[in-house]
């Protein structure tokens, strides 16, 4: 209790909140322009927040989280064109009802189940936290070790590609964080000469060019595209009818969004896929989704906003990212020097509940903005992409030089980019490979330390039941599908028993 009060109190800063509301609007802004998301957003703004210190650092980048999750309903609604990904289902009911005349209605109910979704995941979020506290004297670098494998392990399902695509995505990203000196042998690896790369390579830059110009390259796809934005008159708030038809299921993709964002490698878009096929699969009237029904947009809204609190659970309490712009935030986090993990729960709650609080402010601002400028921003969606795309580039170069001054940083994020544009064009997600970089330092920074510890036998992380039932997890998670459909093959049909 005393630690979240600490947090709130924190929070009391004019300075802060008026940064807060700033990056809200800037959010709302980033998902509301097609081709942009919460993870380009972040990763554009990250070597901005080096300089801050770190709670308006990291509450910057949750905002743009939350708000730009949210603001992607709008465009999805007006233009049928999702801001974001994760509100791609959306579309299947909030544009027909905009061709109705029902944008107003439409977007009422996003931002209402967007806010109690967003709300309700955070509150979650904070009721854990003593919970993680306590795992946090249980964990050594053995543990962390195992856990950071774990993580790992997901990389084969985090992506939009095949596993194996994506399993070898995320070997590249570890690759690359294997470059410098060896913190341990102090032996210098794939530098090539370069001194500047003596210290690695950085995870600021990477993200810019796998995420911001990447994106680039794809949009330049689009430039002929024209949107046709739906005319709308006021937004209208659900009506006591209403909620007593979504109710239900607003609570439902809630809990659903939670427990998806919680588990490492799943995300918000993964949410809203499952919370609007729920809400269909429940729904009394399931032949009207499709064609303008609330409960689609409850429940795909519900179900993504809720999984931006739930992806922060893994982020802050294990260190390995619940969703591609959690990735972003942990390397957020390990730049300011920050240690995601169990202890941060006890060593750094003030700063954990600091965040959480944050996270609360931003669902309640953006509904506010949901339902009094919808309408401005929807207007934003018809900057010509000529326009805005040499605007982001510029952003990109810009924010890559300004971490370190260095044009070597320029040219990785501009190579980065290209690399990241190939892969897509050939079916990898980049999104392994973010993870991996990150992912990779630690795992090898934790082998080496449990190494030390367990005086080079290595065999004894499986005497040690935390460790070694991380291991397991790894093992199921890898091989597990393979030995059930293996399995399941294997096994002879039924006889038919009919005359």
């Amino acid at each position: 209790m005393e630690a979240a009060l600490s947090g709130l109190y924190a929070l009391a800063d004019i300075n802060l909140l008026i940064l807060i509301f700033a990056a809200t609007l800037g959010g709302v802004l980033v998902g509301a322009l097609p081709g942009l998301n919460a993870t380009t957003g972040a990763a554009l703004l990250l070597p901005f927040t080096i300089t801050m210190d770190p709670i308006p650092a990291i509450a910057i980048l949750t905002t743009i989280y939350c708000a730009a999750t949210f603001a992607g309903a709008i465009t999805a609604i007006l233009i049928n064109t999702p801001g974001t990904s994760a509100s791609a289902t959306t579309c299947l009911d909030g544009y027909p009802l905009a061709q109705r005349g029902e944008a107003g209605k439409a977007l009422g109910m996003a931002a209402v189940s967007s806010t109690i979704g967003g709300l309700v995941s955070i509150i979650c979020l904070m009721l854990a936290a003593p919970l993680m506290a306590r795992a946090a004297y249980n964990f050594a670098p053995p543990e962390y070790f195992a856990l950071t494998v774990f993580g790992l392990s997901m990389l084969a399902t985090i992506g939009d590609g095949s596993p194996i695509k994506n399993i070898m995505s995320g070997a590249l990203g570890v690759l690359l964080a294997t470059v410098g000196i060896d913190l341990l042998t102090s032996i210098e690896r794939f530098t090539f000469g370069w001194n500047e790369l003596s210290e690695g390579i950085g995870f600021v830059p990477v993200m810019i060019g796998v995420f911001g110009i990447s994106e680039l390259l794809v949009q330049a796809d689009n430039l002929h595209v024209e949107r046709k934005q739906v005319i709308m008159k006021a937004i209208e708030l659900p009506n006591r009818a209403d909620y007593r038809k979504v109710w239900r299921t607003i609570l439902r993709s809630t809990g659903i969004g939670t427990f998806i964002g919680i588990l490492p490698a799943e995300g918000a878009t993964m949410a809203s896929m499952i919370g609007y096929n729920e809400a269909k699969r429940w729904s009394k009237t399931p032949e009207e989704f499709g064609h303008g029904a609330l409960e689609g947009i409850a429940g795909s809204e519900a179900a993504n906003n809720s999984a931006t609190g739930g992806a922060m659970v893994p982020t802050l309490a294990l260190g390995i990212p619940g969703s591609p712009t959690a990735a972003v935030v942990l390397a957020g986090l390990m730049i300011h020097g920050l240690r995601p993990g169990p202890t941060m729960f006890t060593e750094q709650a003030e700063f954990a509940f600091a965040i959480f609080w944050s996270m609360m402010l931003v669902n309640v601002i953006f509904f506010f903005i949901g339902l009094w400028g919808a309408k401005i921003f929807a207007r934003v969606t018809l900057i010509p992409i000529q326009i805005l795309w040499p605007i982001v580039f510029t952003f990109s170069i810009v924010g890559a030089y300004a971490l370190e001054q260095s044009m070597l940083d320029v040219w990785i994020a501009i190579g980065s980019g290209i690399i990241g544009f190939f892969m897509r064009r050939h079916g990898f997600s980049v999104v392994p490979l973010a993870i991996g970089l990150i992912l990779g330092g630690m795992l090898e920074t934790r082998l080496g330390q449990s190494m030390v510890m367990l005086d080079e036998q290595w065999w004894l992380m499986l005497s040690r039941p935390l460790s070694l039932f991380f291991l397991v997890l790894t093992a199921l998670a890898l091989f597990g599908p393979m030995v059930w459909n293996g399995f399941v093959k294997q096994r002879p049909p039924l006889e038919s028993t009919g005359e």
